[in-house]
């Protein structure tokens, strides 16, 4: 009797342990199916070239999840800083979403709506004055590199004297005097000939009383410079120093419109630090994407240095890059 009693307890055991192995089981088989169904494959970050009217225009689109049940995101369009996707919404194997105007012309918001299909998107814009577009885009690239760079030589991109090595995107305004390279008003942009990957850039630059310019790493990724202090009002992303739209100052070291000033700039895939008049501001931070005014969205090839030049008045000096070997 007891072997039959200690038997029947041990069977009863082994059906509670393996019944508590498959409830197990069907947890995990039930959350991995349910995680699956949350994370669609458009989540992520995409380049994306938009044409327009047989022009090309780089932009950019990131789209995550807000708990589980919706998709939000943000958009940086061919210019203008990234702004916010209220929400991302899926409908028959496609998704949409509309922002309102920021800088463009019309009276209507910006509607998008796109497919995925692996790492592409296809879709089509219906832009602020009403006509539709289409656009592609590519899942953006993480950039992360494996090793530290080993620093090259540094390398002076303007030599005091002309303009030799860089090359506008418009009729040239820009002219050298007395070691200063000069845009005395709005006009082309400034693009170096050579270009970069990794690197490290120092330059000095000055505005006057309410000018605007921008350095544009790789073309693009703009560090702004404005002037902060009497300029008009804009969001602390968009302010002196920043990555425009999308990476603040730690700390405001802008000084006053007229006075020479100073970037120390190092971007590593990714990762950049900035040093602005001499502190430190911005620590080897992801820049997430494009910034608007970007040359394209090709984010993983080398790209040029770009100096804003259709702003406003603004001065350059020093200009010397060390590039990663």
């Amino acid at each position: 009797m007891r072997n039959q009693t200690t038997i029947k307890k041990n069977s009863n055991s082994r059906f509670i342990r393996i019944q508590l192995i498959a409830g197990l089981l069907l947890l995990i088989i039930s959350g991995a199916k349910a995680q699956q169904a949350k994370d669609p494959a458009v989540i992520g970050r995409w380049d994306i070239t938009i044409d327009k009217g047989g022009k090309s225009l780089p932009s950019w689109l990131e789209v995550q999840k807000s708990g589980t049940h919706t998709l939000i995101g943000r958009f940086t369009y061919a210019f203008g800083s990234a702004r916010p996707i209220s929400e991302v919404k899926p409908h028959d194997g496609k998704y949409s979403f509309s922002i309102p105007l920021q800088w463009e012309e019309g009276n209507r918001n910006m509607d998008f709506e796109f497919e995925v299909k692996g790492d592409e998107l296809t879709g089509t814009m219906v832009y602020s004055d009403g006509v539709t577009y289409h656009f592609t885009g590519v899942r953006a690239p993480s950039m992360t590199r494996a090793k530290a760079p080993v620093w090259g030589k540094p390398v002076k991109l303007f030599n005091g004297k002309d303009t030799k090595g860089w090359h506008t995107d418009g009729n040239n305004q820009w002219v050298v005097e007395s070691g200063i390279l000069r845009s005395k008003h709005s006009g082309a942009n400034l693009i170096t000939d050579q270009k970069f990957s990794d690197f490290k850039l120092h330059i000095e630059f000055r505005y006057q009383k309410g000018s605007n310019s921008g350095v544009y790493l790789r073309g693009r990724y703009e560090v702004q410079v404005i002037d902060t202090k009497t300029g008009e009002p804009e969001p602390i992303n968009n302010q002196f120093s920043a990555i425009y739209g999308f990476l603040p100052p730690n700390k405001m070291m802008a000084k006053n419109a007229g006075e020479w000033q100073s970037y120390d700039i190092t971007l590593v895939g990714r990762l950049v630090t900035i040093v602005a008049n001499g502190t430190m501001v911005i620590c080897q931070q992801e820049i997430p994407g494009i910034t608007g005014g970007a040359i394209d969205s090709k984010e993983g090839e080398p790209g040029p240095l770009l100096i804003q030049g259709d702003h406003g008045p603004i001065d350059y000096r020093n200009i010397i890059i060390t590039p990663a070997k």
